[in-house]
Order: C-alpha cells, then structure tokens, then sequence
C-alpha cells in the first residue's frame, strides 16, 4: 500500500469545484437567461380586442 495515495491532491479538488462552479453558473444562465430576453423584448403594447362573453337570458312569460 502506497502512502502517498491517502490524501487527495489539493490541486485536483480545487479543479473540481472551479468546474462544478462554472457548470452551476452556466446552468442558471441557462435557465434565467432566456426568461429577461423574452420578458424585455415583447411588447407591453398589444391590443386587447377580446370582446366580452355576454349571455342574453329572456324571461319566459307566463
């Protein structure tokens, strides 16, 4: 059994968790990202020409 094998290389680990860091920051960029160029490109314009559901009741006469 080596001796040298117990501990972890100090360099390695820290390559690591810079990598995990940069695939965390990528993936939220990924996520949110997309999100503020949409909300600030459309259109706070947009006509609403939605015409209201009325419903004519008529009373029987009895």
């Amino acid at each position: 059994m080596d001796s040298n094998s117990q501990s972890a290389n100090p360099t390695a680990t820290y390559s690591h968790r810079l990598a995990d860091l940069v695939g965390t920051a990528i993936a939220l960029l990924t996520l949110t990202l997309p999100l503020f160029v949409i909300a600030h490109y459309s259109s706070n314009d947009v006509p609403n020409n939605q015409q209201p559901l009325t419903y004519q009741l008529h009373k029987s006469s009895e």
